[in-house]
């Protein structure tokens, strides 16, 4: 590396890459697959269908995670070393989506196709407005950038929490149903739904308490003990490890808790053995799109929603490689994000949004380069064509990534907490009111999932981000006190907590 070579633009050593990549891919892979399991049986596709979702999902993340790194033209691509998987912030609307389709008597092939038709349609729309969502860069001073990338790291710390103990709900629920009781509750509850039993309101709820049992696969002793060792292990290595191995101790750790798992028998390869060697993507897989004017229009406010949260997470990442997102770069990085959702409505998959947990990552490391991501992009081609190779990554237990995801979520925490330091408190106290209200606000979806339960449906694709609500309360508070700008002594400060 020359003198004039930015850390981002730095080439490293192919082993490098290839070894500091797949620890990229190994940080996002459950996420990216989830997101097509859980449409997919939305859908109610069958499971060979299922498969070709999540395979179509690896190879799409592989094309834009290129495109947003290498940049392919001025207009495409932010140049930042960015992983791009498929947003969460569209799986509660599609769902929606696909049970209205199916309960209008649609099949499945048909409900697929709608969706990916307004996949399509809000992927293009995007492309156009990106330009003006780029402009809103001035309303994102250090005290609004570093509240959001705070809120982006404490909403991140649900998904590693329930990678150690165990979703809120499904199998892994703190609380299921006695089997003891199944039956007998199933047989009252419907039994109040006939109207033969009194008391319609209260019975099934009250049965189905009493029913519930303590779930012993929720917060086990051996999940806890692998991410603890998991843990324990990464920052051993990060503590004694010398140069490449110190870069490279999250992998690590997550090799050592791989192998722990495998000998406790918790994890087998099944799944590989099934899976083909190769399977080709092709585009249109359920046939020709369709189009719907309101399903076209939520997945366009969907987008809207990925854009700003795309915003902050860019910022982010300018801030942890000292290189500026300046509003040329963050319009073709917003671009992308539409570009990338127009192909992924073509390969059958969804939209795609910058993955924040690999800007953790970045932050874990130390390593700027964005050849790092496009080394990851690479393997998640290769992936996405050799569903053997995905099957294999995708045996990972989650208890093996949770340790790991305690440390790579807490560090984008920690550095929007480094960008705040760079803010000035003492002089302008209404910057307090700031942090204060617009992390209360973020915090609303984590404490209180339900609270949108009585409000229109339509606008739920906006309030259930957290990282969208402490965006929208950070920028408008800010300019309600500051007047939408923040003081150049607060941007050196920022900049130069960036850069240490």
């Amino acid at each position: 590396m020359t003198d004039k070579t930015h850390p981002v633009d730095e080439m490293l050593a192919p082993p490098k890459l290839f070894t500091l990549g797949l620890q990229h891919v190994l940080v996002m892979y459950a996420g990216a697959v989830a997101v097509p399991l859980i449409v997919g049986r939305a859908l109610k596709l069958p499971p060979e269908d299922v498969a070709f979702l999540i395979s179509a999902d690896l190879f799409v993340c592989g094309i834009v995670t290129l495109i947003q790194s290498l940049g392919a033209t001025q207009w495409f691509g932010i140049r930042l070393p960015v992983m791009m998987g498929v947003t969460f912030a569209a799986v509660g609307p599609m769902v929606a989506m696909a049970n209205a389709q199916l309960g209008a008597g649609a099949s499945s092939n048909d409900a697929a196709r709608a969706i990916f038709g307004a996949i399509m349609a809000a992927g293009v729309i995007s492309l156009i407005i990106a330009p003006f969502v780029s402009k809103m860069l001035r309303f994102f001073p250090p005290v609004v950038t570093g509240t959001i990338i705070l809120v982006i790291g404490i909403s991140l710390m649900r998904i590693g929490i329930n990678w150690i103990f165990g979703n809120p709900v499904g199998p892994t629920a703190p609380q299921i149903i006695d089997p003891a009781h199944a039956d007998w509750l199933k047989a009252v509850t419907e039994g109040a739904a006939a109207g033969t039993i009194a008391g319609l309101p209260e019975v099934p709820q009250g049965l189905a308490l009493a029913a519930k049992m303590n779930n012993p696969l929720y917060a086990s002793s051996t999940n806890i003990i692998v991410s603890a060792i998991v843990l324990i292990s990464i920052l051993m290595i990060a503590k004694f490890g010398k140069g490449f191995i110190a870069n490279i101790a999250v992998l690590l750790g997550i090799v050592i808790g791989a192998v722990i798992a495998v000998a406790m028998g918790t994890m087998n390869f099944a799944k590989v053995g099934e899976a083909a060697w190769f399977g080709l993507i092709t585009p249109f897989h359920f046939g020709a799109p369709t189009f719907d004017f309101w399903m076209i229009l939520t997945m366009t406010l969907v987008m809207i929603v990925v854009m700003i949260e795309s915003t902050g997470m860019f910022l982010a990442l300018g801030d942890m490689t000292g290189k500026k997102v300046d509003q040329p770069a963050l319009s073709a990085g917003l671009r992308t994000d539409g570009l990338g959702t127009l192909i992924g409505g073509i390969f059958n998959t969804f939209p795609y949004t910058s993955f924040s947990q690999n800007v953790g990552l970045v932050g874990v490391t130390g390593i700027k380069s964005r050849f790092v991501c496009v080394a990851g992009g690479i393997i998640l081609l290769v992936l996405g064509l050799m569903p053997k190779m995905g099957a294999l990554v995708e045996s990972v237990p989650t208890m093996v990534l949770g340790g790991a995801g305690l440390v790579m979520f807490g560090m984008v925490a920690a550095t929007g907490i480094r960008i705040l330091a760079g803010v000035d408190f003492a002089k302008n106290r209404h910057n307090l009111f700031i942090v204060a209200v617009a992390i209360g606000f973020g915090l609303i979806p984590l404490i209180a999932p339900n609270f949108k339960m009585w409000m229109p449906h339509a606008i739920h694709p906006l309030i259930e981000s957290g990282i969208l609500l402490a965006s929208i309360v950070a920028v408008v508070l800010n300019a309600f006190f500051n007047g939408a700008k923040g003081s150049v002594d607060e941007a050196k400060a920022a900049a130069s907590a960036a850069d240490h």
